[in-house]
C-alpha cells in the first residue's frame, strides 16, 4: 500500500504530456473544443463542470481519505450546504451542538425553511446521538475535534447508530485531516473539508471537500449539486491546493509537535483557567482521540481567568500570533471566539481559540507567557 507521504506527493500529479513539466500548468479555459461531430475528445465540456486542474484534485483528495470519489465546491460551506441539499424536504439531520457555527446556522437559517429538520445534541455522548435519532433521520454529521472546544466524537460508535437507523453519516475531518484521522474506515459514508484550511495550509485560498466512500445514487446527486450550483473552485484554487497537499504530511507533523507544546505550557499556567487539547492526557476526549486519532493535531482552544477581558487583553498583547480569523497556515493564529460568532454564540466569553502554525515553539511560549503576565491579576481573578 503507499503511503500517505507518498500519496500527498504523486495522487493526482503525472508530468504535463504536452511539454514534460513537473510542475502542472494551470488550465484557465472555460470551455473547450469538440470534434465535428459534437464529441468531446479530452472529455471536458465546460469549466463550471470539469477542469483538468479541478479533475487533478479530486483524484488526490480521494486517494488521501481512502474514497472511492471526489467533489471539490468553492468554499467547506459549499460542500456542507450541497450536502444538506441532497435531503429531501421533512428529512430530519441529527448534528453536534458544539460546531462550527456556520453548520448550525446553515441549518436553522436557511435549511429549515427548506423543510429540513435538525436537532443539535451533545455528540460526545452516544447515547445523546441515539435519543435525537427519529424515524425520519437521514444524516448524522459529526465534526470531530469540534469547532472551537475540540470536543472528540466516537466517530465509529456514532455511525454504527446512524447505520442502524438507516441514516448516512458525514464527518466533517477539517481539523484532523486524513493525517490523523480516517472518517471513511471508521464507518462514515462522507467526509467534509475546508480545504482553505490545512490541506491547502497557507492562508492563500478558498476552498471545500466531499470525499465519498461509494460511487452510488447520493454521489451521484452530490456530482449534480456541484454542477448545477455552480460553486466550484477555480483551475487557480485547485492547482494552489495541489500545492499544499504535497507538503500536507510533513507541515501537520509541525503544527502537531508545536501544539502539544502550547497546549502544555497553557494548561501549567496559573493564568489559565481550562485547555481544549485532546492530546492533554485529562482532557474529556483524549481517550476516544487516542483511539482514533494519530496525533491530537494544530489546534488549541484555552479559557483564560477573568472571563472575556481578560480573554481580549490577552490578544492585545500578543505580539507574534496575528490577530486573525481562520486556521491551518504556517502562521500562528488567536481569535476571540465568541466576538466572531456574535450574539447567539454558544462558545464561552473566555475562550480564545489558537491556530498553532510552524514557527519555533520556544518563541510560541515567549510570547504567550509576555502575553499572559501582562493581563493576569491573581488578586481580580480569584474575585
Amino acid at each position: 500500500m503507499t503511503r500517505l507521504e507518498t500519496l500527498a506527493v504523486h495522487a493526482g500529479h503525472s508530468p504535463d504530456p504536452a511539454t514534460g513539466a513537473v510542475s502542472p500548468p494551470i488550465y484557465l479555459s472555460t470551455t473547450f473544443a469538440r470534434e465535428p461531430d459534437g464529441t468531446l475528445p479530452h472529455g471536458f465540456l465546460y469549466a463550471r463542470n470539469d477542469n483538468p486542474n479541478r479533475r487533478e484534485l479530486e483524484i488526490a483528495l480521494a486517494a488521501l481519505e481512502g474514497g472511492a470519489a471526489a467533489l471539490a465546491f468553492a468554499s467547506g460551506m459549499a460542500a456542507t450546504a450541497a450536502v444538506f441539499q441532497s435531503l429531501a424536504p421533512g428529512d430530519h439531520v441529527v448534528a453536534p451542538l458544539d460546531a462550527y457555527y456556520g453548520t448550525a446556522k446553515l441549518l436553522r437559517d436557511v435549511m429549515a425553511g427548506w423543510g429540513l429538520a435538525s436537532t443539535l445534541v451533545d455528540m460526545t455522548d452516544p447515547d445523546a446521538v441515539a435519543r435525537a435519532v427519529t424515524p425520519r433521520t437521514r444524516l448524522v454529521w459529526i465534526e470531530t475535534p469540534s469547532n472551537p472546544t475540540l470536543a472528540v466524537t466516537d466517530i465509529a460508535r456514532v455511525a454504527a447508530i446512524a447505520r442502524a437507523a438507516g441514516a448516512r453519516v458525514v464527518c466533517d475531518n477539517t481539523w484532523a485531516t486524513p493525517v490523523l484521522q480516517r472518517p471513511l474506515e471508521l464507518g462514515t459514508d462522507l467526509v467534509m473539508h475546508s480545504t482553505t484550511k490545512y490541506l491547502g495550509g497557507h492562508s492563500d485560498l478558498t476552498g471545500g471537500a466531499l470525499v465519498a466512500a461509494a460511487e452510488n445514487d447520493w454521489t451521484a446527486r452530490l456530482r449534480t449539486l456541484q454542477t448545477l450550483g455552480g460553486a466550484v473552485p477555480s483551475a487557480f484554487d485547485c492547482w494552489l491546493l495541489m500545492r499544499g497537499i504535497r507538503s500536507l504530511p510533513w507541515r501537520m507533523r509541525g503544527h502537531c509537535e508545536n501544539a502539544a507544546a502550547v497546549a502544555a505550557f497553557l494548561a501549567a499556567h496559573e493564568a489559565v483557567e481550562v485547555v481544549h487539547y485532546p492530546g492533554l492526557g485529562g482532557d474529556p476526549g483524549h481517550a476516544v482521540a487516542a483511539r482514533q486519532m494519530h496525533g491530537a493535531g494544530g489546534m488549541v482552544s484555552v479559557q483564560v481567568k477573568g472571563g472575556a477581558p481578560a480573554a481580549l487583553e490577552l490578544v492585545r498583547r500578543v505580539r507574534l500570533f496575528t490577530r486573525a480569523t481562520s486556521l491551518g497556515g504556517t502562521e500562528s493564529l488567536i481569535e476571540h471566539r465568541a466576538s466572531v460568532e456574535g450574539p447567539e454564540s454558544r462558545t464561552p466569553p473566555g475562550l480564545l481559540r489558537l491556530s498553532i502554525g510552524l514557527e519555533h515553539a520556544d518563541d510560541l511560549l515567549e510570547d504567550l507567557d509576555q502575553a499572559l503576565r501582562g493581563g493576569y491579576c491573581p488578586a481580580s481573578a480569584s474575585g
